[in-house]
């Protein structure tokens, strides 16, 4: 049988993050170690392939550590950075030659880096093993306010349409169409019915439904669970869904996955991106993703209940100052809104106002 989803993708992340400390110098350990119980796997993955970069880079422009196998190069290295060295390495991030590919990163992708350097450095900087913590005092990459992509109420319907009808998709993509058909419109529903991450979607075992309720479990980010809870249109996508679902034959290991592939497979993230850019681009001019059909669900319930904390609640936010920040501009509409909803005088009392 296989295993809990959100596990096994954690084995396969500890399994890269170990791979990955035989490459980086010994001394990385101690702060790996150190970080364990409190960043994910998925992070602690993240932050060792951002450090690989970064000794790479710093091998490359230091003569004393170019020809030293990284997992060899003593812990002086970091002894000796300023912030002016992880400035230029911040610069040097935005375009660079790898593999002999040019690699970019704009100021979402530096902002991640830095907090990186942030996390190892000040580790380093605690254990008092270094008496500075260079990386604190550069300053983070200021991004750009984004305004909230996401769909109209009849584009929505348009988007449903296009995945039960097929009708506006190319001719090679309607050849797979009556076999993927209900497998794409219970994806699509759940996704905007609840507002769940696609990871969350991907992972979804059958026996996480529940009918009686309307209720699917989910992994949360950080490995916890959460119910949430779905409309009869949500429901009966699924149930359509399910009754296909329950005549296919999955693959070993993956008997338990409510989503499958044409393989016969657990479903993957990529995938799930690739069916909204699908159908979506035929509907609508907006670049839409999975993370849009959020937004277009959050938008929705906070229009219809104007409460931040129940959003924040069911988009699984564990600050709510990330979801007032994310729709902050619709709260700043409802106020507006708000300003001629109390009379204090009848209009025939007051003054005309001139500028």
């Amino acid at each position: 049988m296989e295993k809990n989803y959100s596990k096994q993708k954690d084995i396969e992340y500890i399994r890269k993050i170990n791979e990955l400390l035989g490459k980086l110098p010994k001394f990385c350990d101690s702060y790996f170690t150190a970080i364990e119980t409190t960043k994910m796997p998925r992070t602690r993955m993240a932050y060792a392939y951002d450090l690989v970069n970064y000794f790479t880079y710093l091998q490359e422009h230091n003569p004393l550590y170019k020809n030293i196998n990284m997992h060899d190069i003593p812990i002086d290295i970091i002894k000796h950075q300023t912030a002016q060295d992880i400035r230029e390495y911040l610069r040097w991030l935005q375009v660079y030659d790898k593999d002999n590919m040019v690699i970019t990163n704009e100021n979402k992708g530096l902002k991640r880096k830095l907090s990186t350097l942030r996390s190892f450095y000040k580790h380093y900087y605690n254990e008092e093993i270094i008496d500075k913590d260079p990386a604190a005092l550069v300053q983070t990459p200021k991004l750009p306010e984004k305004e909230i992509v996401r769909l109209e109420v009849n584009e929505v319907a348009q988007l449903l349409d296009n995945v039960e009808s097929g009708d506006k998709l190319t001719k090679s993509q309607q050849k797979y169409h009556d076999k993927t058909k209900s497998r794409d419109l219970a994806l699509v529903t759940l996704l905007l019915g609840t507002g769940m991450r696609v990871s969350e979607c991907v992972g979804i075992n059958i026996t996480d439904i529940d009918f009686d309720n309307n209720g699917v479990k989910i992994r949360r980010k950080g490995g916890n669970e959460a119910i949430l809870f779905f409309s009869d249109e949500v429901a009966s996508a699924l149930m359509e869904y399910i009754e296909e679902r329950n005549n296919m034959n999955p693959l070993s290991g993956h008997e338990d996955a409510l989503f499958l592939s044409l393989q016969n497979k657990r479903i993957g993230v990529r995938s799930v991106e690739n069916i909204v850019k699908k159908y979506s681009q035929s509907v609508t001019l907006k670049n839409i993703s999975p993370h849009k059909l959020r937004s277009t669900y959050g938008s929705a319930l906070y229009e219809n209940t104007g409460d931040i904390y129940l959003v924040a609640d069911v988009l699984g936010h564990k600050d709510v100052n990330t979801t007032r920040k994310h729709y902050a501009k619709m709260a700043e509409n409802r106020r507006r809104y708000a300003a001629d909803k109390v009379t204090l005088r009848e209009s025939s009392t007051i003054k005309t106002h001139t500028k």
